[in-house]
């Protein structure tokens, strides 16, 4: 069994996070705390173009749309770069702001963490 990796946040991830109702918040604690076991919770799933190791947890609560982004390829922890309650209602496609902050946000934690 492998070790439970630490979860770590950005800032502004947290902030957001923060702002969740806090029913919605459990939920997506216990999704990051299996995927910080080595493991992959039922309603997360990988986020395509931002490579591997990048995941999405997408959660519909009280009429709702919330998303958390994680990546687990960047040094011993877990990060969370990004937390969100998607406004679209039309589709369930990440809106393209949110993958060019989320690329950004990426590209300085791996700088950060050389």
């Amino acid at each position: 069994m492998r070790p439970t990796r630490p979860i770590s946040w950005l800032t502004p991830a947290r902030k957001a996070f923060d702002g969740f109702p806090e029913g919605a918040r459990e939920v997506f604690i216990d999704a990051l705390s299996v995927a910080a076991e080595g493991g992959k919770a039922g309603i997360a799933k990988p986020m395509k173009g931002l490579g591997s190791g990048v995941f999405e947890i997408a959660l519909p609560y009280r009429g709702n749309a919330f998303r958390v982004v994680y990546a687990v390829q960047l040094g011993d922890d877990l990060w969370v770069v990004h937390a969100f309650q998607k406004k679209s209602t039309q589709g369930i496609k990440t809106p393209k702001h949110d993958i060019d902050l989320i690329k950004d946000r990426l590209k300085r934690l791996k700088e950060m963490l050389r």
